[in-house]
């Protein structure tokens, strides 16, 4: 019956799971906003290259 208690008690793998379910969230809403996402990262790109355009010259 202790082996059972100390078993039932032992939290050991719960970062694991609250790790995945981060993940698993994190996945999620880039999923949702991947449009805005890739328009935000897009635009970042065309002004970096733009800027380093200009510092060339």
């Amino acid at each position: 019956m202790q082996e059972l208690k100390a078993y039932l008690q032992d939290d050991e793998g719960m970062g694991t799971v609250e790790i995945i379910l981060i993940i698993v969230v994190l996945v999620g809403l880039v999923l949702i906003f991947k449009k805005q996402i890739t328009t935000i990262i897009n635009d970042l790109f065309d002004s970096i290259v733009t800027k380093s355009a200009e510092v060339a010259k």
